[in-house]
């Protein structure tokens, strides 16, 4: 009985201690690395918000999160930097590689962090805010965000010196953009990292506050693990990038209308849905301006109206010139981020091979339409053959590989067994020949 309770009793020690957090080898400290290269958008909360579920199970030392950003959607910035601060792991906020910036919301995600710091030779601020359009605010619009902004920038460096708390202000009221030094030397960030080597080593021993009070961090020897995007988180990513956007809707719109031109088939309607299915998600993401679209449908309908109706592709010149009108209207507006332009050369290129691909279709019906009738009654005029008898007035006439009846025609001569004959008419399914000359 006592045998049967010890081991009873060392399975359940067993099973306590594998359902314990894992933690890593050798009791070392276990410090995530996330990087966030790009701007501020759905996929990029996703990923910090699955990062640090990760964080908080492993009860890991640290959470650095690499940053890299021109700026972004609002939104996602407040719902990320809300999802910092709640996070019961140490989130520093590292803005890295040198040339990297945190630009417009990621200001206010980098003074979330529970430290931060930055490379040499990197900036920060520019954040101002804009419209979803990319275009300047209303005045009264742009005043009453941009005190929610500075309001939420008050509260998240109420640690900080005053000239920090008056630097991001600026960044806001003015649109000021500051390098790694003077970001430092006013207390806007807490340190300057050479590389995360760099970085660990400096945090070891640094304090935080925490919503459950000051921590020291242990970052001495840390177990350094990388938790990079998921292929869906990297392909949420790719999906708002304009260039791809636009690519996608082209590639999608001319499947759909080839699909539509020849029914029957699915390959080409198959591959039209998926594309505008994924260029759909990049548009509810982009400042895109829907005017645009006008263009756009206007040069789809130019260029069907060229096949129908040839016109020597003046059509479909002019749906060239809409297609590239339209595609800058609906991502070039003025005021659009520059990361969210579409390339120029990209959209030039792109209307021209579509306008070549719809002008070699104009070409091919206009050959089709003045290509004489090669079936029917009407393609055996002119059709030369030879008599199998004597025709007088009727007789049998082989033509190519069909035999058939045929009559003499008024006015020509005897036709013999074997002489060449020419037709020059059809009466129902006798053929009208001559004697070829």
């Amino acid at each position: 009985m006592k045998q049967k309770l010890y081991i009873l009793m060392l399975f359940f020690s067993l099973l306590v201690f594998a359902i314990q957090p894992v933690r890593a080898q050798g009791d070392q400290p276990l410090v995530f690395v996330m990087t966030i290269d790009g701007p501020i958008i759905p996929s990029a909360e996703q990923y910090l918000e699955r990062v640090i579920k990760i964080a908080e199970q492993r009860q890991a030392e640290l959470l650095v999160l690499q940053l890299n950003t021109p700026g972004g959607d609002s939104e996602t910035m407040f719902d990320m930097t809300e999802a910092i601060r709640a996070c019961d792991v140490p989130v520093v906020v590292y803005v890295t590689p040198r040339g990297a910036m945190a630009g417009s919301a990621g200001v206010l995600i980098t003074l979330a962090g529970h430290a931060a710091a930055m490379t040499p030779e990197t900036a920060i601020g520019a954040a101002s805010p804009v419209g979803s359009q990319g275009e300047d605010l209303p005045e009264t619009a742009k005043e009453k965000f941009s005190q929610i902004v500075k309001a939420s920038i008050r509260s998240l460096a109420e640690d900080r010196p005053p000239e920090a708390i008056a630097l991001a202000e600026e960044t806001i009221d003015t649109a000021r953009a500051v390098s790694a030094r003077e970001a430092l030397e006013v207390g806007l960030v807490d340190m300057i990292a050479g590389d995360l080597e760099d970085l660990l080593a400096q945090l070891d021993g640094y304090e935080v506050q925490m919503p459950d009070g000051p921590r020291s961090l242990n970052t001495a020897n840390a177990d350094v693990q990388e938790l990079p995007m998921t292929f869906i988180e990297q392909l949420l990513n790719i999906l708002v990038d304009p260039n791809i956007v636009f690519l996608l809707t082209t590639i999608g719109v001319q499947a759909i209308l080839i699909e539509i031109s020849s029914p029957g088939g699915w390959v080409a309607g198959f591959i039209g849905v998926v594309c505008l299915a994924l260029a759909a998600y990049g548009f509810g993401v982009l400042p895109v301006n829907w005017f645009g679209v006008i263009f756009l449908v206007t040069a789809l309908v130019l260029f069907i109206l060229d096949i129908k109706a040839p016109t020597h592709g003046a059509l479909t010149a002019a749906g060239v010139g809409s297609f590239i009108a339209g595609a800058l209207i609906l991502f070039n507006s003025p005021g659009t981020p520059q990361f969210q332009r579409v390339s120029v050369p990209l959209v030039v290129m792109s209307a021209l091979l579509m306008g070549g691909v719809f002008f070699v279709a104009v070409g091919f019906a206009i050959r089709a339409q003045r290509a004489p009738v090669r079936t029917g009654h009407e393609s055996l005029d002119g059709k030369v053959g030879i008599a199998t008898t004597a025709i007088k007035p009727t007789g049998q006439v082989q033509l190519g590989s069909e035999l058939w009846t045929a009559q003499k025609a008024d006015g020509s001569g005897m036709i013999h067994k074997g002489d060449s004959v020419e037709v020059v008419d059809v009466s129902g399914l006798r053929l009208i020949v001559r004697k070829k000359v």
